[in-house]
């Protein structure tokens, strides 16, 4: 059974920093690409970033670059999200997700984590 499990979102003010964590089991963690998404009410889960398998290659959206970045740890099957510089727009529940061929879109992942809150007061 494939788990995906995030921790440390909370609440934090604009310009403050968090560290998303994403422990992941019942997969080959090493053969996945990795992706965060965001959803904020009201509105669709958009794509934040992703890493591929050997963690030499991330991309992200353009409202985050810059400011998070990806990261993963395969000998602990966990994989991070550093936010700096944050804004009340980032303001959203965070999932991380799994896909063999992950890209951009959340129908090219195979597993979801249940999502942790991250707010950002202004």
């Amino acid at each position: 059974q494939v788990q995906l499990v995030e921790s440390g979102g909370g609440l934090v003010q604009a310009g403050g920093s968090l560290r998303l964590s994403c422990a992941a089991s019942g997969l080959t963690f090493s053969s996945y690409t990795m992706g965060w998404f965001r959803q904020a009410p009201g509105k669709e889960r958009e794509f934040v970033g992703a890493i591929r398998w050997s963690g030499g290659s991330t991309y992200y959206a353009d409202s985050v670059k810059g400011r998070f970045t990806i990261s993963r740890d395969n000998a602990k099957n966990t994989v991070y999200l550093q936010m700096n510089n944050l804004k009340p727009e980032d303001t959203a529940v965070y999932y991380c997700a799994a896909g063999r061929y992950g890209t951009v879109a959340v129908t090219s992942y195979d597993y979801w984590g249940q999502g942790t809150q991250v707010t950002v007061s202004s």
